[in-house]
């Protein structure tokens, strides 16, 4: 059976965001050059068609205006990253400025961000978001398109979850590349166990969405029915691997996600649904309940306290430090760089700056995204990061059932975790976004 172009395209796609599921969510500087090359080469390719390139035109004129503004944060990132002569670098970053002058040597330029080679791969990455946005709205434009994606990341899940789980029962031994930093835990292709789990949930609202959608495709009822019985089987094994994994937000988020599909299809939907609403059912009792007591005994509702005080001591003789404190200390490091940041990507170095007697290297991220990203940009980069969102957030068609219960996941997140600085969690926020719209054209 011969492909279609779409199909095609659209597989091309979905392999991209394999290589990120799999190597840790994209989350390296070498990671996000190879996928910045692949995006980059991929989007040229899907010019050469006449139809994609009116579809990237059209989407471009319709959003002239956020696309400028996103540019200029870009552009900002790389003043950022640009030497400039050290008497205007007293103007635009007086701390490091300070810390320069400190040094006692003869520094005539010098840049704005901390970090220049984090800083260098944080704008490729970026810049890669904004590819990928442009290719989304070239090669899937209906809702045929819309449920091969959901099928795609409910399969996906299922592996990386299947994978996870397998790992995790035989006490996580490291397995080729793939070193396990949380040995009594599900992490799969992962480092942290809460960027694993919160992929899953991503995998999770996609298989959903494709069971609700099921029965307006045109297959029929037989195909229909194993189709129900293959992707219910995903959820359980997504569903066990966002248990196992232990993250307190994972396990959270992952309950009141289905507390809201709940809410909405006995209160709010229109649709008579009762299969659906018997899977739903299925999931709390079976999945979350029976499972999750299988698998986290008497943990199993201090698994849904996220807010749980959790100590992470660092080794130091003069140094104790929560993660609380550390987002407090990204926190007060704010008010040093609050006009032009400290770089992209440079928090770690931050840290080792103010805390340069540790033993070794403990924070590269604040805990708290909203924190660190206002403190990486600066108040003129964050700015211009809402500018050129502001089109989406206040328009009230882009809002839906699926995209309110993804603000309340960006909400958590965005507070108490750093899981919005892995490459994958940004692309999947940006796609679920745009193809949850009530409308996807």
């Amino acid at each position: 059976m011969s492909l279609s172009k779409n199909r095609k395209h659209q597989y091309s796609y979905f392999f991209i965001l394999s290589i990120y599921s799999i190597f840790n969510g994209g989350n390296s500087n070498i990671l996000i050059q190879i996928n910045f090359i692949l995006i980059s080469l991929f989007f040229l390719y899907c010019l050469r068609d006449k139809n994609y390139y009116l579809h990237f035109k059209f989407f471009y004129i319709k959003n002239k205006i956020s696309i400028f503004f996103y540019l200029s944060f870009i552009s900002y990132l790389i003043f950022q990253l640009i030497p400039i002569p050290i008497e205007y670098l007293k103007i635009f970053s007086p701390e490091k400025y300070y810390y320069i002058s400190e040094l006692k040597t003869n520094i005539l330029f010098s840049q704005i961000t901390l970090s220049p080679s984090n800083s260098y791969f944080q704008i490729l990455n970026f810049i890669s978001l904004l590819i990928l946005i442009f290719i989304l709205k070239m090669i899937f434009y209906t809702n045929k398109h819309k449920n091969r994606f959901n099928l795609f990341f409910s399969l996906i899940g299922f592996f990386s979850a299947l994978f996870a789980i397998l790992m995790y029962l035989n006490g996580n031994p490291d397995f080729l590349i793939f070193e396990k930093s949380y040995r009594s835990s599900s992490t799969g292709f992962f480092i942290n166990r809460t960027v694993f789990a919160v992929f899953l949930l991503f995998c999770l609202i996609a298989s959903l969405d494709f069971l609700k959608n099921l029965n307006d495709t045109k297959f029929n009822q037989k195909d229909n029915f194993f189709l129900k019985i293959y992707i219910r089987i995903f959820i359980i094994f997504i569903s066990i691997g966002i248990i196992t994994s232990f993250s307190r937000i994972g396990n959270f988020l992952l309950l009141i996600t289905v507390l809201a599909y709940l809410i909405n299809e006995f209160f709010f939907s229109k649709s008579n649904n009762n299969s659906f609403r018997n899977i739903i059912l299925l999931i709390v009792l079976f999945d979350i309940i029976i499972l999750g007591f299988y698998f986290g005994s008497t943990e199993l509702f201090n698994r849904f306290l996220f807010l749980k005080e959790e100590i992470y001591e660092i080794n130091s003789s003069e140094v104790n430090l929560s993660r609380f404190e550390v987002a407090k200390f990204a926190l007060n490091q704010i008010y040093n760089f609050k006009f032009f940041g400290y770089g992209a990507g440079s928090f770690e170095t931050l840290f080792q700056i103010k805390f340069n007697n540790l033993d070794y290297s403990y924070a590269d991220h604040a805990h708290s995204d909203i924190i660190e990203f206002i403190g990486e940009f600066g108040l003129v980069g964050i700015s211009l990061f809402i500018f050129s969102l502001s089109k989406f957030i206040f328009n009230s068609k882009n809002y839906n059932f699926l995209n309110l219960i993804l603000v309340s996941y960006l909400i958590i997140l965005l507070g108490f975790d750093f899981s919005l600085h892995v490459p994958l969690i940004q692309i999947l926020f940006i796609i679920f976004f745009i193809l949850n719209k009530r409308s996807i054209q």
